[in-house]
């Protein structure tokens, strides 16, 4: 029998071989699609539906590709040829919410704005914040390691998971982690599967480590400055001088432009920068009016914001980044990090690599952390070949600034020929050889990650 009839015969009707699911799950929102039709995507709504499927994966060494909302940008979910797709979208229950110890129990399917919605009646919040939390779901932030805007002083999600329930490779329940906040007996596995990208298992549950709702003012501080460069340097002098703003986004003159066409705002003075910065808590109002100052010294124009509601609205202009490059055309949307020091520096190596290859890369970055998103648009499906040419070497200048390929949006599939020039021979053999252990037939993710001619 079949790895398809054998589906059929165990699940029923969350076995879906419909063709426009097939080829939705081809794809992610990076544009990217695999090559080939998936054999079948399972609506996985229980434990053991995912157990069910990763036995019937083994016994016929079929490979399959976990997915979620299917929002990725490095083509880490993106189901090809004789694939089974196990989506876990219907996992979606909060299984516990516990605030005197500050944590919840989550099935992986919740997206991130729905279960905050839920935990901000009990006063609560899950802090990881990405530009994508009303689509993405918390187990792809799990698979990614997803940062965002708040991470500067909340941290990823990394630094919010205390645990997770992990289905292996052949079927068997593992419960990886604690509910301490404190917690070293043995490897650290459920740091390992933070960012693994569907290589090692599937996530059907995780330990949430939660924050109370910040009380206080909220205070918002934009500057104009008169070029990105001057921007960044402004942002790393905030960072330096021990003030920890709780969202620090910049934007460069092209993604200022795109935006502002994008909202039907009034065009902003050629080649200019913008800072956005919101400080909370207590402190926030002192802690506004030191940032201000910076600024201003670092030749911003500046304006600071006491009002909540102006403050979203103003980080509405950041959070219409997406949209607006799609307007422009298809969008790779690239996320490279550096130390927050060297950030004006990375900047002049964008400019460089725009002039050298005749194209306008636009940037944005979680100046907070030193995680940069240049975005190359052009016309089609697939980057072209002077894309990818200027993504290498701007994927080399980050890494050469003692930076990473990626800060929050994983390797996946369009990053694996560049992983060994990071990682080095050695360590990307170790790390090939880890997942081997979780997986010994190769049938997670096969292809995403580790690029067998890597």
């Amino acid at each position: 029998m079949s790895a398809l009839d054998q589906l059929v015969a165990a699940l029923g009707d969350i076995v879906d071989t419909d063709a426009a699911i097939l080829e939705e799950a081809r794809a992610d929102r990076s544009g990217h699609a695999a090559p080939g039709q998936p054999l079948a995507v399972v609506h996985a709504e229980t434990v053991e539906h995912v157990q069910t499927v990763m036995r019937i994966a083994t016994r016929t060494a079929t490979p399959v590709v976990v997915r979620g909302a299917g929002t990725g940008l490095a083509g880490a979910a993106n189901g090809g040829e004789g694939e089974i797709v196990l989506s876990t979208r219907r996992m979606t229950a909060i299984r516990e919410i516990r605030a005197d110890d500050l944590l919840a129990v989550v099935e992986p399917g919740i997206l991130n704005s729905d279960l905050n919605d839920v935990l901000a009646e009990h006063g609560l919040w899950w802090a990881p914040d990405p530009a994508s939390r009303a689509i993405s779901t918390v187990g792809g932030n799990i698979a990614t390691g997803a940062g965002g805007l708040l991470c500067a002083k909340y941290g990823v999600v990394k630094d919010a998971v205390l645990g997770v329930d992990l289905v292996l490779a052949d079927g068997r329940l593992m419960r990886l982690g604690h509910r301490s906040v404190k917690g070293v007996t043995g490897l650290d596995l459920t740091s390992l599967v933070i960012g693994s990208e569907g290589t090692l298992g599937v996530v059907v549950g995780a330990t949430l480590k939660l924050r109370r709702l910040v009380e206080g003012t909220t205070c918002t501080v934009t500057a104009i400055f008169p070029d990105v460069r001057t921007a960044a340097s402004a942002s790393a002098a905030v960072t330096a001088s021990g003030v920890q703003p709780a969202i620090m986004e910049l934007m460069d003159s092209a993604s200022l432009a795109a935006v502002a066409a994008l909202l039907d705002l009034p065009s902003p003075a050629a080649g200019s920068a913008q800072l956005t910065i919101q400080t909370d808590g207590p402190a926030a109002v002192a802690e506004a009016t030191t940032i201000a100052e910076i600024l201003t010294s670092h030749h911003g124009v500046t304006q600071v914001s006491h009002d909540r509601d102006e403050g979203e609205r103003l980080l509405a202009i950041r959070r219409a980044m997406h949209p607006a490059m799609s307007a422009l055309g298809t969008t790779l949307i690239e996320d490279v990090s550096v130390p927050r020091s060297a950030m004006p520096a990375m900047f002049d190596e964008i400019a460089r690599i725009e002039k050298a290859y005749s194209m306008t890369i636009p940037t944005v970055a979680h100046a907070g952390d030193g995680n940069l998103h240049p975005n190359f648009i052009f016309e089609g499906a697939e980057p072209p070949a002077e894309v990818w040419a200027a993504a290498d070497e701007l994927f080399r200048a980050a890494i050469a600034l003692g930076g990473t390929l990626t800060g929050e949006h994983g390797i996946g599939t369009l990053k694996s020929r560049w992983l060994a020039d990071e990682l080095g021979d050695d360590q990307w053999e170790l790390q090939r050889q880890i997942t081997r252990v979780f997986d010994p037939l190769g049938i997670l993710n096969p292809g995403k990650v580790f690029a067998p001619d890597a």
